[in-house]
């Protein structure tokens, strides 16, 4: 899907309100009422409900995210790797609390394949409200493949203009003057860009993601109290 330029924003005021941009940041990847429209999930978590857009521009991990929702794969697992102010991951099937499996999650069998990695920059990068695809380290996935289940709800922090300037002087990348201005105003992660797959990102339920990455965590940043996905379902496909 070619992306769409709505307009250059960088010269108005109001792009310093947050909730502005990332309503723009939604229209441009998901283009017109006329364009081909995004699928959604609602996750419904013991914090709250997150309603998520997936991209359409990373087809192999939208496929693929739907697949396991459908088969209610996430049903019951916990989010078991929060970090404070960098993100909220879950998506690991050794973190599910019911002690019985559905068979439609028995039928998806091991599920340790890995996904070929579908980098849009600068398009779509870890702004604060993407999600993206965990994955094993480069040291044993110099491919960047991402894991088939596991996932990641970008948090960050708010980039003054001159840490924005420091930060992009280690990057491999030059950041477009749209990406700076979302991570001063939005927040995110710039140093994942192009070493994660984002596939899509949340419209409704900031405000759990918040609350999650606020949590008491143990040495090796689980929750101290389980966060549970209730329920995770394709609610626009």
């Amino acid at each position: 899907m070619k992306q769409r330029h709505l307009l250059d924003i960088r010269h108005f005021t109001l792009m310093r309100n947050p909730m502005v941009w990332m309503l723009l940041a939604c229209l441009t990847v998901c283009g017109s009422v006329s364009a081909q429209e995004c699928a959604e999930v609602l996750m419904e978590t013991s914090e709250g409900n997150i309603r998520i857009r997936l991209y359409n521009e990373t087809p192999l991990h939208r496929a693929n995210f739907l697949k396991l929702v459908k088969a209610h794969y996430y049903d019951s697992l916990a989010f078991h790797r929060v970090i404070k102010n960098f993100m909220v991951q879950g998506g690991n099937r050794n973190s599910r609390l019911s002690a019985t499996v559905s068979p439609d999650v028995a039928a998806l069998g091991a599920l340790d394949y890995t996904i070929e990695p579908e980098f849009r920059l600068p398009q779509l990068f870890h702004k604060r409200g993407t999600v993206a695809a965990a994955r094993e380290g480069d040291d044993v996935n110099p491919e960047k493949r991402s894991s088939a289940t596991q996932f990641y709800f970008v948090w960050g922090r708010k980039f003054s203009e001159r840490a924005m300037e420091f930060t992009e002087s280690r990057l491999s990348h030059e950041l477009t003057p749209e990406q700076r201005e979302a991570y001063m105003t939005v927040g995110g992660t710039p140093h994942l860009d192009g070493s994660y797959t984002v596939f899509g990102e949340i419209t409704e339920g900031l405000d759990v993601v918040e609350r999650m990455q606020n949590v008491e965590t143990d040495t090796t940043d689980k929750p101290l109290q389980p966060i549970l996905i209730v329920r995770a379902t394709v609610i626009k496909e």
